[in-house]
C-alpha cells in the first residue's frame, strides 16, 4: 500500500559513511597521539630531559587507560554512540592540550605531558571497542564487516603514521655529545612543540565536527538485529562468563594479539642483538601495521560478500601467523638452525606476521558479536580487548625480569598463534545475528 515503509534491511542512509569517517578519524588520531614519543624518543630525551623510564611510561599510559574500560562499555550501552564519542573526544582534546601548555619548568612540563598521554589513553576503550556497535547501528548486514574493519583498524594505522610523522617533523640529535649545542636543542624542542600543537589542532577539529554532527543512531534501524532488544549490562556479563564457546574464541583472540602487541612494543630491543637498527625496526613495525589494515579491510569485504565464512578466514590468517612467527623465531636462532639471517628475511617474516594478526582483528570482532548475540557489541568486544591488554601486561611484566635474552619471548609468538589456531579449529561457529536479519526480515 501507498506510504508503506521499506523493509528493515533497506533502511540505510548515505550519512552512515560520514559517521564512519568521523569515528575512524577519531580512532586514527588517538593512535597517532599515543605513539607520539616512541619514534622520536632520542630527540625527546634531549629536549625535555625524559629518561628511559619516562619513555616507557608514556607508552604504557595506553594499556593503563583501559582500566575504566567497563565504564565506557556501560556508557555506550546506556547512552549510545554520541555521548560516548563526545566524552572520548573531549578527553583527547584535554589531553592533547595539556601536552602543549608552555611552562618553562621541565619537571612540570613532563608531568603535564604524562597527564596528557593518560587522558588520551582513556580514549582507547571507545576507539578500539565501538566499531562493531557502530557498524550494527548504521550499516546493513552486507556492509557490517567492512565498516567494522575500517573503524577498528584506523587506530593501528594512526600509530603506524607516527613512525612517519615523528621523524619527518623532528630532527634527531647530533651523534656526538659535544656537537649538541644549545641552539640545536632549542630547535629540536621547537619542532616537537610544533608537532604537539598540530596534533592538538587535529584532535580539536575532529571534536568540533563530532559535536556539530554525530547522531547516536539513524532515524530507522538498518536491520532487524539493529532494532532488536539487547540484554542488560548485568545479564550480558553473566551470559558471556557462562558461554564456553565465547570464552574459547576470547582466548583465541586475546592470547596471540596480547603477545604480539607486547612483542611489537619492544621490537627494537629484540632485533638489536641480531644487529638490526632502530630505523629498520620502525619500518618493520610500520609496514606490518599498514599491510594488516589493507588485508583486514579486504578480508572483511570478502566476508560481507560470502557470509558465514568467518571461521574459515580466521583459520587461514592464524595458519599464516603461526608459520610466519615460527620462521622469524628459527631465523633468530641462526647458530642452531643455520637459516639465512638477512634484512630481507627479517622484514618478510615480521611484516607477514603483522599482516596476518592485525587483519584478524575485525574478523574476530564480527565472530564475537555473532556468537553471543543479543549481548551488546560494545560489551562483548570490550571484554576481549581488556583481556588482550591483560595478557600484554603479564608478558611485559615477565620481560622486566628476563630481559637479557629474548629467545623465550620469540617462542611465545608461534606458541600463542598455534594455541589460537587449535581453539578456532575446535570452535563451533554460529551466526545468530545474521540468522535474525536474513530469516526474520524475510
Amino acid at each position: 500500500p501507498a506510504g508503506r515503509l521499506p523493509p528493515l534491511s533497506g533502511r540505510v542512509y548515505g550519512r552512515r559513511w560520514l559517521v564512519l569517517l568521523l569515528f575512524s578519524l577519531l580512532s586514527f588520531a588517538q593512535g597517532l597521539v599515543w605513539n607520539t614519543w616512541g619514534p622520536i624518543q632520542n630527540s625527546a630525551r634531549l629536549a625535555f630531559g625524559f629518561s628511559g623510564w619516562d619513555i616507557a611510561l608514556l607508552v604504557f599510559w595506553g594499556p593503563i587507560g583501559f582500566a575504566p574500560c567497563f565504564f565506557f562499555m556501560w556508557l555506550m550501552d546506556k547512552k549510545g554512540l554520541r555521548v560516548t564519542v563526545l566524552l572520548t573526544s573531549s578527553l583527547m582534546v584535554l589531553g592533547a592540550g595539556l601536552r602543549c601548555v608552555p611552562v618553562s619548568d621541565l619537571e612540570i612540563r613532563k608531568k603535564l605531558i604524562h597527564g596528557g598521554q593518560l587522558l588520551n589513553g582513556l580514549a582507547g576503550p571507545t576507539v578500539m571497542n565501538a566499531a562493531p556497535f557502530l557498524s550494527t547501528t548504521w550499516f546493513s548486514p552486507d556492509e557490517r564487516a567492512t565498516a567494522t574493519a575500517i573503524a577498528s583498524l584506523l587506530n593501528s594505522l594512526g600509530s603506524a603514521a607516527a613512525f612517519l610523522v615523528g621523524p619527518l617533523v623532528v630532527p634527531p640529535p647530533n651523534g656526538t655529545a659535544s656537537l649538541v649545542s644549545q641552539s640545536n636543542t632549542q630547535h629540536i624542542k621547537d619542532r616537537i612543540e610544533a608537532m604537539l600543537y598540530a596534533e592538538f589542532g587535529m584532535v580539536s577539529l575532529i571534536f568540533s565536527a563530532a559535536l556539530a554532527y554525530f547522531p547516536s543512531r539513524p532515524p530507522f534501524p538498518p536491520s532487524v538485529a539493529a532494532a532488536s532488544q539487547r540484554l542488560s549490562y548485568r545479564r550480558s556479563f553473566c551470559r558471556l562468563l557462562s558461554n564456553f564457546r565465547f570464552l574459547m574464541i576470547a582466548l583465541a583472540y586475546a592470547i596471540p594479539l596480547g603477545v604480539f602487541s607486547g612483542w611489537s612494543g619492544v621490537l627494537d630491543l629484540i632485533l638489536t642483538p641480531i644487529h638490526v637498527s632502530q630505523v629498520d625496526a620502525g619500518w618493520i613495525g610500520f609496514w606490518s601495521i599498514v599491510g594488516g589494515c589493507v588485508v583486514g579491510i579486504a578480508m572483511a569485504r570478502f566476508a560481507d560478500f560470502i557470509r558465514g565464512m568467518l571461521k574459515f578466514i580466521l583459520l587461514l590468517l592464524l595458519s599464516g601467523a603461526t608459520l610466519a612467527s615460527t620462521w622469524f623465531t628459527l631465523t633468530c636462532l641462526t647458530t642452531v638452525t643455520h637459516l639465512p639471517l638477512t634484512t630481507a628475511t627479517l622484514y618478510t617474516s615480521c611484516i607477514l606476521l603483522g599482516i596476518f594478526l592485525n587483519s584478524s582483528v575485525p574478523i574476530f570482532f564480527e565472530l564475537f558479536v555473532e556468537t553471543v548475540y543479543p549481548v551488546p557489541e560494545g560489551i562483548s568486544c570490550g571484554v576481549v580487548t581488556f583481556l588482550s591488554n591483560v595478557f600484554m601486561g603479564v608478558l611485559l611484566f615477565f620481560l622486566t625480569f628476563y630481559h637479557t635474552e629474548f629467545s623465550w619471548f620469540n617462542w611465545c609468538l608461534p606458541g600463542s598463534c598455534l594455541l589460537s589456531l587449535l581453539l578456532i579449529l575446535c570452535f563451533r561457529e554460529s551466526y545468530d545475528r545474521l540468522y535474525l536479519d536474513v530469516v526474520v526480515s524475510v
